[in-house]
């Protein structure tokens, strides 16, 4: 018999292991950190995603700067177990068979329950070759691939659900548009057994009561859309989607749409955002969970051992968190300490650094790894190199470590990647810095524990959450970030970090406004030379006390088990 579970989330990405590199940022972080929570707080869920074969790409820089892509190789029968049953789905009028792999969440404490999580993988040798490669790649290949990977995920994904016996399920949790094709299997499911029409009210309803869709994109551009002709290529006629109908607007399936259409609960991931998505899709109640990180899987080693002393029932209850204000000073800088002394060897032997280039333990240390796109400005602190030689010289040594991926299709962010290493090497000798390649699970774990500054900048209000300054928060790192996001909640000014720029939000023209860059860029030297240098070599007792803010506030409201609460209470009902 499978695991009882009542929930089943349905995620293009989720990052359930550093050796199994299924995913390619904060979605799929999320994801993996929701799942771990469920484990944690016993939620009866199980997770359905893609076995991407060939991850989504080993990021290395050439030697003029630009970034290169090379498939992940790893092996899925090292760290999965493959499924007996397969299924089988009509795709481009052709049979596609699925397997599916398993890899099981392990709670963290007794009181906690595994979870599990299925893969999907079209790579079966009775497939079409064309077919075999559906899965192979995250976001890869072209629309018409993309399409076939959410039918893969949403149909493939409840066909796999019920051959592995999960037939009890209350609730389907659509991480995204990606998964949107799950309600209309759903319908066809219910009009079956009902036996009537897809359009019954009454099937409607049982859809409505049964799903729930997530969205984490503020840009409209970013919201899957398919030509209906495409879709009808792929799938055959289907009675529910059809030019006229509330989300195929123009001809187009739009899986945001459609995914809200069919959910009796839609939020988006912190409060401004579902204020933004409240204006880009009208009609809709859209909530908000903010968004978490696990504690567990983002804590150091040292700063977990500080908790367990001061607050020794953190894993099993994250308002335990509040007492990191208990930590002595000098505990929670030798943590901090060791953390720093990690993450600077690891960067110095994989960079080459040393001399006096290698990054040093005395040196105040500002960390920024994100995607490497327009919105998020990554090379906005470099704006003004001589800026920063001047703050350095004047208050202390500084060093930055860069890492981050561009979309292999994304010209202008390899051209930013390409834009910070050039401005680092200007900086040289006076304030020392590096762009490590290929940002993952492993060293994000590093980045977050070690550095002494997280910098956040996107242009608001384009960033839904974020989630990287939060686990840096859990660990005593405070962050510098523009007002958008999760740390409009998150920000106590000169407890949990500082912001950048104004700190009003009434409009949702930021990202229009040309002046914007350089005031921010100027904000963000003002608050460096005149804040947090100073507090940070001038002022130790006070640094330690925001250290601890940001543990106690931030770490113990922006986690995952408090979010994956909130989703079991008002959107699962369990």
């Amino acid at each position: 018999m499978p695991e009882t579970a009542r929930v089943a989330y349905f995620s293009m990405e989720i990052g359930v292991d550093p050796l199994v590199p299924t995913y390619s940022g904060g979605l799929g972080m999320l994801a993996g950190d929701l799942i771990r929570s469920a484990a944690d707080i016993a939620t009866p869920l199980v997770g359905i995603t893609l076995l991407h074969r060939n991850g989504y790409f080993q990021q290395s820089i050439d030697s003029s700067g630009m970034q290169q892509e090379a498939p992940v190789v790893w092996n899925p029968a090292d760290k999965l177990e493959l499924m007996k049953p397969r299924v089988a789905m009509k795709l481009n009028g052709r049979k596609v068979a699925i397997q599916a792999w398993k890899y099981v969440v392990k709670a963290t404490h007794t009181g906690g329950k595994d979870v599990p999580v299925y893969f999907l993988d079209t790579d079966i040798p009775d497939n079409d070759p064309y077919d075999r490669r559906i899965t192979d790649q995250l976001y890869g290949g072209d629309h018409r691939h993309r399409l076939e990977q959410e039918a893969v995920l949403g149909i493939g994904g409840i066909y796999m659900l019920r051959a592995l016996g999960h037939r009890e399920l209350k609730t389907y949790h659509m991480n995204e548009g990606h998964g949107a094709f799950v309600t209309i299997e759903l319908l066809a499911e219910h009009s079956y057994k009902r036996k009537t029409s897809p359009a019954d009210p009454e099937v409607i309803k049982a859809v409505q009561e049964s799903c729930v869709f997530t969205t984490h994109t503020p840009v409209p551009a970013g919201h899957d859309q398919f030509a209906l002709s495409m879709v009808f290529e792929a799938l055959g006629e289907q009675s529910a989607i059809y030019d006229g109908a509330p989300y195929c607007p123009g001809g187009m399936l739009n899986m945001t749409r459609l995914a809200m259409h069919y959910s009796g609960y839609s939020n988006a991931v912190a409060r401004r955002h579902a204020e933004v998505s409240r204006d880009m899709f009208h009609g809709h109640r859209i909530d908000y969970v903010t968004n978490g990180v696990h504690a567990p899987t983002w804590l150091s080693p040292e700063m977990q051992t500080l908790l367990d002393t001061h607050a020794p029932n953190w894993r099993a209850d994250y308002r335990a968190i509040r007492r990191a204000m208990f930590i002595p000073e000098k505990d929670l800088f030798t943590a901090h300490a060791a953390g720093k002394k990690r993450l600077l060897d690891h960067v110095n032997q994989r960079c080459g650094l040393a001399g006096n280039a290698a990054l040093t333990n005395d040196r105040f240390t500002i960390g920024f790894a994100r995607r490497a796109t327009g919105y998020k400005r990554s090379d906005l602190l470099l704006t003004d190199p001589e800026a920063i030689k001047h703050i350095a010289s004047k208050v202390g040594p500084v060093q930055v470590i860069y890492a981050g991926k561009a979309h292999p299709r994304d010209g202008q962010g390899k051209d930013i990647i390409k834009h910070i290493i050039e401005k680092l090497a200007s900086l040289a000798p006076h304030v020392r810095g590096v762009f490590v390649p290929n940002y993952d699970f492993a060293l994000c774990q590093k980045m977050v524990t070690g550095v002494d500054l997280w910098l956040n900048n996107p242009i608001p209000p384009l960033e839904a959450s974020g989630t990287s300054g939060m686990k840096a928060a859990l660990n005593g790192v405070p962050s510098l970030s523009t007002p958008d996001g999760w740390w409009l909640e998150g920000c106590a000014e000169g407890l949990t970090g500082w912001t950048i720029g104004r700190d009003d939000f009434e409009a949702n023209t930021y990202a229009h406004d040309s002046g914007r860059a350089g005031r921010d860029a100027a904000s963000i030297y003002d608050k460096l030379e005149n804040e947090i240098l100073p507090l940070y070599y001038k002022d130790r007792a006070m640094w330690a006390h925001v250290m601890r803010c940001s543990i106690a506030m931030n770490g113990s409201q922006f986690n995952t088990n408090r979010a994956m609460e909130e989703y079991a209470k008002v959107a699962y009902r369990l």
